[in-house]
């Protein structure tokens, strides 16, 4: 079998991160504002952010949008685990978490090969659970506080989408193993 390295530097997968700030906001604030627009007022947001328990000033929103970013981050490479474990042959037991404390970047890691479409299914869920679904139930129930959540977590998400994008021409039984130190995979095909 040949082995090919598909690799991106955390910082490209920060750079394509800020890049893809304007098509997300464009996706998820536009058909909000178009729904909701009555809504999309200073007091409206506000009143949006209290109900979500905001009331503590500029402190207590700053401490705990930290919390629920730190939580996000974590939930983030948990699902990656979860999927992923579904799919690995010694299911869960070959799945490891960490941090690269030189980037504070959290990180989960495969150690078996899965298929391609397995792989992208672990890859893309956490940008899909913690990004887009919110962000539609945002739509549907009017909650700014909530299409904030969708688009941050959304942006969480930009060097999975990335590195779905790097795969997506690759045969999907062809095998990806996680790399071990670097964000991205190999790709094992037949020769």
């Amino acid at each position: 079998m040949n082995r090919k390295k598909i690799t991106i530097s955390i910082s490209k997968a920060n750079l394509f991160g800020f890049l893809l700030i304007f098509p997300v906001i464009l996706i998820y604030f536009l058909p909000y504002y178009f729904l909701h627009f009555e809504d999309t007022t200073i007091p409206h947001f506000k009143e949006s952010v209290r109900t979500v328990g905001f009331e503590y000033g500029a402190f207590g929103i700053f401490l705990i949008v930290i919390a629920i970013s730190l939580v996000g981050v974590v939930l983030h490479e948990i699902i990656h685990g979860l999927c992923w474990g579904l799919f690995a042959k010694n299911s869960f037991k070959s799945i490891s978490f960490g941090v690269v404390w030189k980037m504070l970047t959290p990180y989960c890691h495969g150690k078996e090969p899965l298929q391609v479409n397995q792989y992208i299914f672990g890859a893309i869920m956490p940008g899909i659970i913690l990004g887009l679904l919110p962000a539609i139930y945002a739509l549907i129930c009017d909650n700014f506080s909530i299409l904030l959540f969708g688009i941050f977590f959304t942006f969480a998400a930009a060097g999975d989408i990335l590195i779905v994008y790097l795969l997506r021409k690759e045969k999907m039984d062809s095998l990806v193993q996680d790399h071990p130190s670097e964000m991205g995979c190999y790709i094992y095909q037949k020769q």
